[in-house]
């Protein structure tokens, strides 16, 4: 193969990309290359670009991917789930990947924590093979990825954020054991928590609570299962707790999830719970994440607080399911809101930033 393909390549934190050509070799026998359809911007894209967060540069951001299959490599016979994969068939695939021996993997159960793990979106683009991101015409799918061949009824716009925001959401919302008749708080209306309000919607959940800043995001919340929601900048601390309390009788709720990035906001969701209640942090991805509990109500509250990065292959598989079992009940394809060549990515992750969008999509 001699042919080359065009890549958004972010040099520098805050700097603006830029358009790139690199070369397009043949895929190895445990490899596949795919032609990028669409990539959306995720908030740790955007943390990433502004410096939040370390990450390889010159590199291409961008994990979460889907595309047609351009080449396939002469070992890669199956998807996870067992599906004949050909080229022309369109696959989306897990964030990371991990090739080799394993301790977390093969004793835990927990790839997704595998020393040597490497995800998609944050390698060097001068490396082999170039294309390991997202907002590119092309990239590499290669060992250690768990790859899912899509139906064709579904379209990109409900596809691409299956791999990382639904993924994701899938494993909070395990981790969290929602059950039927269980009252959630969901902090933060971004996707992953629309994506956490339906989850829970449909896993049972009797109340599920909103909170959020952005007027509509706190609408939207609304169509994705949020029995009620609350703008947490037009009230105060105290305030707001007894609302939610109130919303969740007799004692509160059982369940609350962190999924909007700011530390201070968990001892706070922690004084809406029940005793006895879970609380999953998912949004706090940046280091130097910091807050203050007093040891002591944990204790005395019988509270239970678990973390969760990245997901489990299996998490991908269920959250396909969980978007073909449920796109007729939420309008999944409605988050998507906008779209922009691979020229405007600078304008996609302005508006990203600043939330004038929900999820900017890119379409080389």
């Amino acid at each position: 193969m001699s042919r080359k393909g065009r890549a958004a390549v972010y040099d520098a934190p805050n700097e603006p990309f830029v358009i790139r050509e690199y070369p397009l070799r043949d895929v190895k026998p445990d490899e596949v290359l795919v032609r990028v359809t669409m990539s959306t911007v995720c908030r740790s894209d955007i943390h990433s670009y502004h410096g939040h967060r370390p990450n390889p540069c010159p590199g291409i951001l961008g994990h979460e991917i889907v595309g047609v299959i351009d080449q396939l490599g002469k070992n890669i016979v199956h998807d996870m789930r067992g599906d004949k994969l050909a080229v022309g068939d369109r696959v989306t695939w897990t964030e990371f990947f991990q090739h080799g021996e394993s301790y977390y993997r093969d004793v835990h159960d927990m790839p997704q924590k595998s020393p040597g793990l490497r995800k998609y979106g944050h390698d060097l683009v001068a490396d082999d093979p170039h294309f390991l991101g997202g907002f590119a015409e092309y990239c590499y799918i290669l060992p250690g990825t768990g790859i899912l061949k899509l139906p064709k009824e579904l379209s990109d716009e409900e596809a691409t954020p299956l791999n990382c925001g639904v993924a994701t959401m899938i494993s909070v919302t395990e981790a969290a054991e929602i059950d039927i008749g269980d009252a959630v708080v969901v902090q933060g209306l971004g996707l992953l928590g629309l994506y956490g309000c339906a989850i829970a919607k449909a896993r049972g959940a009797r109340r599920v609570i909103g909170l959020d800043t952005v007027p509509d995001r706190l609408k939207m919340a609304h169509k994705f299962g949020a029995d009620v929601t609350f703008d947490v900048s037009k009230m105060n601390e105290k305030d707001l707790i007894k609302a939610v309390r109130g919303e969740c009788p007799p004692d509160g709720a059982d369940v609350g999830i962190e999924v909007c990035g700011y530390p201070d906001v968990v001892p706070v969701g922690l004084r809406m719970l029940r005793i006895g209640g879970r609380y999953v942090i998912g949004g706090l991805v940046n280091p130097k994440s910091t807050f203050t509990l007093d040891g002591n109500d944990v204790l005395r509250g019988w509270l239970s607080i678990r973390g969760v990065h990245n997901y489990h292959p299996r998490h991908l598989i269920q959250a396909l399911d969980f978007v073909m079992a449920n796109r007729d009940r939420f309008p999944f394809r409605e988050m998507v809101d906008s779209k922009f060549s691979l020229e405007q990515l600078d304008e996609a992750f302005a508006k990203a930033s600043d939330r004038t969008v929900l999820r900017a999509a890119i379409v080389p």
